[in-house]
């Protein structure tokens, strides 16, 4: 049995055959192997590991051209923006060494299907539901965790060939790596692994047609084949990891809590404490606040404008839990340096190299965001030494 044959899985449900071929995002023998098993099957429908975003933006590779920057900034879309391209500058440098653009078989799957006139079921998770459960369902030290494998990711050059990704595909080393997820990160793991396992082989059994072909990575075979042979997942169960859950007690009363605090050291030592020692931590406040914000904006290699505006408004934006300091910076750089027609173009290019994400306008504008952001917390914490002393 070849590598490739060993990814086929073949099962009998409700008198229907499944044929379900697991694959490598960026490995060339898969998109072969997933051409040939449609070819030979001729399935009624093909299922395939993507929703709708996913799916339209595997045909529309210029995507990005139409992304409303300042728009997504203000409705407080940056963190998202950032985690989508921070995965997809991962798995288009891991694309770069074999030649194989990220979920090309996937793509092959859905669109050669669409040739030979059968159905195409979308059956993974919504992208947005995922990310937003993977971060709201983590506390702050794994959220910590998270940003920083995203930002190793960048910096990370591992070399890959089809060789190894045939092992991948193999369910021991799979095994052994969503092993140690489970054990560093288990709710991310559920999240992003099993959550997606249980709602991939619900919809596969909702597919319509005799014969169906499901093409899905190889570490969600494990965990599909064992729904499919079990029982049938309940309503309620989709129901609930389709849902946004809603945010904690705690992350809606933090960002109230810490300049409830700040301003009632303030007014206590107006009242009760030092007058002298009062100013000197108001001017400790302005200088952690937007000295590292400034800073965080200079590492982004943003527009001086934008490094003064980080100056400015980190000292009160800290104090304003309804807009933070990357936003004042993520807005101002995506005014005065505005992402062009070339950046626009060619950031799929752009992300595989950080000189990539530093020179395109677009990825700079997030790079300003998240530094900026970043300079601006870790303000607020130094800036803390000073006012505990007030009263």
């Amino acid at each position: 049995m070849s590598a490739t044959d060993s990814d086929i899985h073949r099962l009998t449900l409700d008198g229907r055959e499944i044929v379900l071929v697991g694959t490598a995002h960026i490995s060339r023998d898969s998109v072969e192997t997933v051409r040939r098993v449609i070819e030979a099957e001729a399935p009624d429908t093909v299922c395939v590991e993507l929703d709708q975003q996913r799916r339209q933006a595997l045909k529309d590779g210029n995507r990005w051209q139409s992304l409303n920057l300042v728009k997504a900034i203000r409705q407080g879309q940056g963190p998202m923006l950032l985690a989508n391209f921070a995965l997809a500058s991962f798995q288009r440098r891991m694309g770069l060494q074999t030649g194989v653009k990220p979920g090309a078989e996937l793509a092959a799957a859905a669109d050669l299907a669409e040739e030979r006139g059968m159905a195409v079921e979308l059956i993974d998770r919504d992208l947005r539901t995922t990310l937003l459960r993977v971060w709201r369902g983590t506390g702050f030290w794994k959220r910590m965790n998270l940003l920083a494998t995203l930002l190793a990711s960048l910096f990370e050059n591992h070399k890959v060939n089809e060789e190894e990704l045939a092992k991948l595909r193999q369910g021991d080393a799979l095994g052994a790596m969503l092993e140690e997820m489970g054990t560093l990160l288990p709710s991310v793991k559920t999240i992003l692994v099993d959550e997606r396992d249980l709602y991939m082989a619900h919809f596969i059994r909702l597919a319509p047609g005799a014969k169906i072909v499901a093409v899905v990575g190889a570490a969600h075979v494990p965990g599909i084949l064992q729904h499919l042979q079990g029982e049938k997942s309940r309503p309620e169960e989709i129901t609930e990891i389709s849902t946004i859950p809603a945010k904690t007690t705690l992350s809606r009363v933090l960002p109230w809590l810490i300049p409830a605090v700040v301003i009632s050291l303030f007014i206590a030592g107006f009242f009760f404490g030092d007058r002298d020692r009062l100013a000197g931590a108001a001017l400790a406040w302005v200088l952690a606040n937007g000295l590292l914000a400034a800073l965080g904006a200079t590492v982004a290699l943003a527009h001086p404008v934008t490094v003064a505006a980080a100056f400015v408004a980190a000292p009160l934006t800290s104090l304003n839990p309804t807009i933070g300091a990357g936003m004042v910076t993520g807005l101002v750089q995506a005014f005065i340096a505005a992402p062009t027609v070339r950046d626009l173009e060619c950031v799929n290019e752009d992300l595989a190299t950080l000189r990539g994400w530093w020179g395109n306008r677009l990825t700079r504008v997030l790079l300003v965001f998240f530094f900026t952001s970043l300079g601006s917390a870790v303000g607020t914490l130094v800036a803390f030494r000073w006012l505990k002393d007030l009263v």
